[in-house]
């Protein structure tokens, strides 16, 4: 992987579609390894393998397949993306094998980090504060209990070769400690081959702060500042943010210095986070070491204005770290929001299905929408339910948190429950916005986060009803543009009568709840709506945009826009104050040969 050399890449499970043409690397051809039906990652390479079915354990967990694509393809170096083999020790060790560059730290580094005793006993020799606890070899259930009674409950059980908060679970008292025990045993044997577990102490309300470093083969290490992703449901991780909020320079620094002997400790090379629990009085204490690139790098990136995968590259081949620990400078603030096809009032269980529409904000300098899916896709029940990482930067943080909200309300999606209203309400919780952020967050603001279904507003329901009829009527006006006869009673829809006023009957359902609504069309065009005892004037029209329809009216005098899509018997309206679903009821006589269509 010599300088100056055309280098082929084979890329595995990677986040972005971002690619580079280096000074001293280039990077053609870009090989892809896919599976089963083409994704949009694979339209942005100039090869792609197909490694086999869905199930990961067939596909992107098989190293053989991997390895054997790297060779047909001639591929001199694999970059393992962010999950699936990217902290295998294993897999690192069989690259090295076959004479391939694994992009990545070296497989002493991954195992040492990667077995959380190991790791814990070596970041202590290194002076690197961490949590009280037992990590040691004796792993009977006895030996365990009695290691939680002496620390003190609460207590963490953690799967040793653990990650992404599988076999993890909190113990509150000796009472309930078997049964998380052989919870968590359960839950680590199906994702890592292994059972062992650790005690830690487990710090109530505490933060979840990371450091980037990058290590490269001539003994240097960098840290990148620090990224706050203490906001998680289900121990997983669904905002993040850098810097993090409420630091000091003095700690920042402290952070970053120990991140740094944390890397040293076991000669890193390559991208890794450092992560530490963080108390209210910003005493920090060693969790784990992340052996890859993180999810939620680009936060790192927008801030210092690097290229972690360029880095990566490059230190691969064997150069340098770019910079100088003085030259990384740290500018403006970051968020990452984790746009997920899950169902927040349903304990965020992963959905599946179709993304039936998908319209995203406008990328640009200060916004990044990574993404591996397009309108049609569907969301599968073998993978993360993760849609889509929405990133975004401004010079501050109240700006980057106003850019973060009116990004979302420009995230757009039909088809399957998405987690997009919760992060909305997330960012606009007071506690957030003055960062004070925890990892129980969504535990004690779980009642303002997941807020119940409210009725529709009336002025909502009459944005609807006109949107419905405007495009009935544009639809009537494609027809009599086909059929070239403008006397036929099916040219018409503008409810234009002699001498009076035509008002028809609607009926829309909001909820449960049926919706009648009587609609007079006035002869200047405009409407007259009456919703129970209410009436209000309405008039407006679509215009498009790129491929979204939108309708700009006026209701009693107030105007607003709003994206509009009908879909089937829905409509569903997205504005700046927030998106409504409301139905078309259907027909008696029609709803059987709906349900049998479905």
């Amino acid at each position: 992987m010599a300088a100056a050399s055309a280098v082929s890449v084979l890329l595995v499970a990677a986040e972005r579609n971002r690619w580079h043409r280096l000074p001293s690397l280039l990077l053609p051809p870009r090989t892809w390894v896919w599976r089963q039906r083409t994704m949009k990652y694979t339209t942005a390479t100039d090869e792609a393998y197909s490694i086999g079915p869905a199930p990961s354990q067939q596909s992107y967990l098989s190293m053989e397949k991997i390895i054997q694509v790297a060779k047909t393809s001639a591929a001199q170096a694999i970059h393992p993306g962010c999950g699936f083999l990217s902290e295998n020790m294993e897999f690192a060790e069989l690259c090295k094998q076959e004479g391939i560059i694994f992009i990545g730290p070296p497989p002493s580094a991954i195992r040492d980090m990667g077995i959380k005793s190991t790791s814990k006993s070596i970041m202590a020799a290194a002076g690197v504060p961490v949590v009280e606890g037992y990590h040691g070899e004796d792993q009977s259930d006895q030996c365990l209990k009695e290691h939680a009674r002496r620390i003190g409950y609460p207590v963490m059980i953690k799967a040793v070769r653990g990650g992404g908060g599988k076999g993890m679970r909190i113990v509150r008292s000796e009472q309930e400690f078997q049964e998380q025990l052989e919870s968590a045993r359960r839950e680590a044997k199906k994702s890592f081959n292994d059972d062992a577990m650790l005690i830690e102490k487990f710090v109530d309300t505490p933060r979840h702060v990371e450091v980037q470093v990058f290590g490269d083969h001539h003994g240097n290490a960098v840290y990148l500042f620090e990224r706050d992703c203490s906001v998680q449901r289900r121990h997983q991780k669904i905002i993040e943010e850098a810097p993090a909020p409420g630091i000091k320079s003095e700690v920042r620094k402290k952070l970053g210095e120990a991140a740094v002997r944390a890397a040293k400790a076991v000669n890193y090379v390559g991208a890794g986070t450092v992560e530490f629990i963080m108390d209210s009085k910003h005493n920090f204490c060693f969790m784990e070491m992340n052996t890859r690139l993180q999810v939620e790098h680009p936060v790192t990136e927008m801030i210092t204005g690097t290229d972690l995968v360029e880095w990566q590259l490059r230190i691969a081949a064997g150069e340098k770290i770019p910079l100088s620990q003085e030259e990384i400078t740290l500018q403006g603030h970051a968020f990452e929001a984790r746009i997920y096809a899950e169902d927040p009032s349903n304990n965020f269980m992963p959905v599946a299905g179709p993304l039936v529409h998908l319209s995203t904000p406008r990328a640009d300098p200060s916004t990044r929408i990574e993404t591996g899916v397009r309108q049609g896709d569907e969301v599968s029940v073998h993978y993360d339910p993760m849609i889509a990482k929405l990133v975004v930067w401004a010079a501050d943080r109240q700006a980057a948190l106003t850019k973060l909200r009116y990004s979302l309300r420009q995230y757009n999606i039909v088809g399957l429950h998405t987690n997009i209203d919760f992060l909305l309400n997330l960012s606009g919780h007071p506690e957030f916005e003055a960062g004070n952020v925890h990892t129980d967050f969504i535990p004690q603001h779980h009642k303002q986060l997941l807020l119940s279904r409210k009725a529709a507003a009336k002025e909502s329901l009459c944005q609807a009803a006109l949107g419905l009829i405007l495009k009935e009527k544009a639809m009537t006006d494609t027809f009599t543009l086909q059929a070239h006869d403008q006397f036929s009673p099916f040219s018409s829809s503008s409810g234009r009568r002699l001498n009076i006023s035509y008002t028809r009957n609607m009926t829309l359902k909001d909820g449960k709840n049926n919706v009648a609504i009587a609609v007079t069309y006035n002869h200047d065009g405009s409407y007259s709506m009456q919703i129970e005892d209410k009436t209000f004037q309405v008039l407006g029209n679509l215009y498009s945009e790129g491929d979204c329809t939108y309708l700009k009216c006026s209701v009693n005098g107030v105007a607003s826009k709003a994206k509009l899509i009908i879909l089937e018997n829905t409509i569903y309206l997205f504005s700046k104050e927030g998106s409504i679903e409301i139905d078309i009821p259907v027909p008696k006589y029609l709803s059987s040969v709906s349900s049998q269509e479905t």
